[in-house]
């Protein structure tokens, strides 16, 4: 009963950090859309009187540097805010909510709203993480309540920056927590579900990409979806090492302090923002524009289009990698949706697609490519599903995603994630565990092709100070003993030194060599 009563609560906290990510998103997605309406404005009008160009640069120039001090004083504010969250769940990272909370609303606000191809997902869902953590220090929850909510507030954030609750819930557990115990994946969808009633009555019930298209991908034509799908996972491999190269590139510029990297997009944004306003942000408007731009089938507008991706995804790896609050989530939907549009309008010409089906493909490639980037192909095809706001394509949706993920995997393509959250913690200097005193939990999940499936718990030199607590197995808490047999498919619940999560979470993940970032 009294277990119940602790389930019901967490349950209640959930569901009220669902509702604070939901009002907060949804500012941080108003305020978003008022600043660009501000900036388009000013570039339009500097087509008429070039003396606007003095407040452009002048604006510019101090989000850079309001932006930049932020990271600087707290640069964990910087960049998507997923690395740390993942690093958050893993007990690799400490982070105070609220300095982080304010700075990257403001921040990324600021920054996104500029035009860079920058995207609000993922601070979304940082900021909804950071929430979570509030209310989990302001309840005085466990250790392990505390985690369970910060990622529920990492679900809510999401959906409400895309309006897709499954989405949301469904992304923290397949790429950021990696593991899908009812405890987690039950909270997060409470709050992911509250948090998109919320910003559903602030911008209407409409998905936030709403394509239409009225015809089915015949069955015949697949072997086109597997073309695209190797197309976009090369392509997504390209963009992923580019953005790894990014980073190292930065690293060697000298004229500048690194939290001011920012300033150099800002300046190279001002001609594209002049030319092509189109293409600017996050990328929505030119999707929703992509109807109509392929309705003028010809090779002009192929090349148009191909032109419209290249400047997308060079200017993504150099906006992104500049360490400003942002996210590539959309732009990666953008790159795929732009793929998607010239791939389709080559077949047409070719005379091998009818036009009436290009939109499908735009519709496909969006899933394919954040599948091969991500690599999280389950939250591709729902997220595009939700956004789209039809059911009609899951199976085209599903080998395309399929396929470009195969082709990243060939390729030895790394979780972008994932590598990330590597490359952050390398950097920490808390390498040495310590010993805090306080009791935590670990919840491990074991696989098919886990060393430890079918060895007794007896038969496994587990790291010091950890106790197997219980085994979750068919719904069920099994009290264990030495004789207990781990099978795939199980839950471990370990207790241990709360200092010691981190060092565990490794130890444990190098004794069953699961690659859990991908």
């Amino acid at each position: 009963m009294k277990d119940k009563r602790e389930q019901i609560k967490l349950l209640l906290e959930a569901m009220i950090v669902g509702l604070f990510s939901g009002f907060v998103v949804g500012f941080f997605r108003f305020g978003i859309g008022k600043m660009t309406e501000l900036w388009l404005n000013l570039f339009h009008v500097a087509h008429r009187n070039a003396l606007w160009f003095i407040p452009i640069v002048i604006g510019l120039a101090l989000v850079g540097l309001i932006a930049g001090y932020f990271v600087k004083k707290y640069p964990h504010v910087g960049g998507s805010g997923i690395p740390e969250v993942k690093l958050q769940l893993a007990g690799n990272l400490t982070l105070k909510w609220w300095p982080t909370l304010w700075r990257k609303v403001i921040g990324g606000i600021l920054v996104i709203s500029t035009g860079l191809f920058l995207g609000p997902e993922g601070p979304s869902l940082q900021i909804g993480s950071t929430i979570g953590q509030g209310i989990g220090e302001g309840t005085k929850e466990s250790k392990t309540n505390s985690r369970v909510l910060l990622a529920t507030g990492a679900a809510s954030g999401l959906a409400a920056a895309f309006g897709a609750p499954l989405s949301g819930a469904l992304f923290v557990l397949e790429e950021v927590f990696h593991n899908f115990s009812p405890r987690i994946w039950l909270n997060a969808l409470a709050g992911a579900l509250v948090s998109d009633f919320v910003v559903s009555n602030i911008f209407g019930q409409k998905p936030s990409l709403s394509l239409v298209y009225r015809h089915s991908f015949p069955v015949k034509l697949y072997g086109y979806l597997l073309v695209l799908g190797l197309i976009l996972g090369l392509l997504g491999h390209l963009y992923k090492v580019g953005l790894f190269k990014g980073k190292k590139i930065y690293a060697k510029i000298t004229f500048l302090p690194s939290w001011l990297y920012g300033l150099i997009p800002l300046t190279l944004l001002i001609p594209i923002a002049y030319f092509w306003p189109l293409i600017t942000g996050p990328g929505n408007r030119l999707i929703l524009a992509l109807p109509h731009i392929i309705r003028h089938s010809s090779w002009k507008i192929v090349g148009l289009l191909l032109f419209f991706f290249i400047v997308r995804i060079v200017f993504s790896i150099i906006s992104y990698d500049s360490g400003l609050p942002s996210g590539i989530f959309l732009p990666i939907l953008t790159m795929g949706a732009v793929i998607g549009a010239s791939y389709g309008l080559m077949l047409v010409q070719l005379h091998l697609l009818p036009a009436k089906l290009v939109i499908n493909l735009v519709i496909f490639a969006m899933a394919g490519f954040f599948a091969a980037v991500i690599r999280a192909p389950f939250t591709a095809i729902m997220l595009i599903t939700e956004m789209v706001g039809s059911l009609l394509h899951l199976m085209p949706l599903a080998v395309v995603a399929f396929i470009a993920l195969l082709v990243d995997m060939l390729l030895n393509g790394d979780p972008i994630y994932g590598t990330l959250a590597r490359a952050m913690s390398s950097k920490s200097k808390k390498d040495v565990p310590i010993i805090s005193g306080k009791t935590d939990q670990l919840t491990v999940p074991i696989y098919e092709d886990s060393r430890l499936a079918g060895k007794e718990i007896m038969q496994v030199k587990w790291p010091k100070h950890t106790l197997i607590k219980a085994i979750y197995r068919d719904g069920q808490y099994v009290v264990p003993n030495g004789q207990s047999i781990i099978k795939a498919g199980d839950s471990l619940v370990l207790t241990l030194d709360a200092g010691q999560r981190g060092h565990v979470f490794s130890q444990i993940k190098r004794m069953q060599k699961v690659k859990y970032d991908g």
